[in-house]
């Protein structure tokens, strides 16, 4: 089991925080030092919930300088929000000051409001996905890319600088819809996904179907398989409970429109917005054990290695631990050794 770490803070701070990177720049030091797999940061727009990263590649550029080792990954672009060009240029810079570190998990994006800044219909997003996926692998290789200059006229493009690597190492994200697990596995993608909309039970039919589907597709190719989870691991049980309960309530808070989606999806008449206080206090309550218990990466070593072996078991490769869920860095950053020896524990 590979292990990374995985960032998506809640940026509700100050204005003027100089700090706010520090938890993102310190583990990825502690994660290159200590064999860690990747580093993992996502695309977000217009919402403090993940609004730290409005662009990975830039937040990508950034941690090559000051790691040697670990893989810089997006943990998403949100391809259909940017011309594939574009993002085979910006992580060709990024592959080059690492020398050869990047990865990337194509994303069709979530929120239509992001759609503000794409150059296609919130509609047509899963379609765009895909075709950006195979768009930007073959620049990558340096072949050429068909565009439309300013003048209306027909005009060929390549990609400067050429990457270090000779493939681009590439996911697609998806929030449990067994279709996007089939479609990656057809495109001889990886998939990053989470248990956010679907449980340990849900996600081992679905990589085992990902898995027969890339085999059949790709002449025995197994895929890859990277699970985000919420992670802290720490001396106790209580003590750990105790110490994320206040901030991963407050986290959750501030994804409440996420986590209710759900309900919509079931419910076309529900609406989030119509929750009155006692409402909201019950769902995040709900989903805090939730959490905890079921559906991230907390305890003790030993109890968090039996969670991991369960995870081996369905088919998960690597596990991306989301850290900077509120928890103050100072004491994040302590607990990564615990996390490190979880990691060597399962090696």
């Amino acid at each position: 089991m590979d292990f990374s770490l995985f960032y998506f803070a809640d940026d509700s701070g100050p204005a003027g925080d100089a700090g706010r990177y520090e938890l993102l720049l310190e583990g990825a030091r502690f994660a290159d030092r200590n064999g860690f797999r990747a580093v993992w940061t996502p695309e977000r727009h217009f919402h403090a919930f993940g609004g730290l990263y409005p662009n990975p590649a830039v937040v990508g550029a950034a941690l090559a300088t000051v790691t040697e080792n670990i893989a810089i990954r997006a943990g998403s672009v949100v391809a259909p929000l940017h011309h594939p060009v574009r993002i085979a240029e910006e992580w060709s810079v990024v592959d080059n000051l690492s020398g050869g570190r990047v990865g990337i998990s194509f994303a069709s994006g979530w929120h239509p409001v992001d759609f503000a800044l794409g150059r296609a219909s919130y509609g047509e997003r899963k379609r765009v996905l895909l075709d950006s996926v195979r768009q930007v692998r073959g620049l990558w290789r340096g072949e050429s890319h068909e565009v439309t200059d300013g003048n209306g006229l027909p005009a060929t493009v390549r990609v400067f600088p050429p990457p270090v690597q000779r493939e681009l190492p590439v996911w697609v994200t998806s929030a449990g819809d067994a279709g996007t697990f089939r479609a990656a596995a057809e495109a001889r993608a990886g998939v990053l996904t989470h248990l956010l909309h679907q449980d340990v039970d849900d996600l081992a039919a679905k990589i085992a179907e990902y898995r027969a589907v890339a085999r059949a597709a790709h002449g025995g190719w197994d895929g890859h398989v990277v699970l985000m989870l919420h992670t802290f691991v720490g001396e106790s049980r209580d003590e750990v409970r105790e110490t994320v309960r206040g901030p991963l309530t407050e986290y959750l808070k501030s994804s409440v429109h996420l986590i209710t989606r759900s309900f919509g999806e079931t419910d076309p008449d529900f609406d989030p917005d119509d929750l009155d206080e006692e409402d909201v206090e019950f769902i995040i309550s709900q989903s805090f054990d939730t959490y905890f218990g079921e559906r991230g990466l907390f305890g003790t070593v030993a109890e968090a290695a039996r969670t991991v072996e369960r995870l081996r078991a369905v088919g998960v490769d690597e596990i991306a631990c989301l850290i900077d869920f509120g928890v103050d860095t100072k004491t994040v950053l302590s607990g990564l050794r615990y996390v490190n020896a979880l990691r060597e524990a399962c090696a």
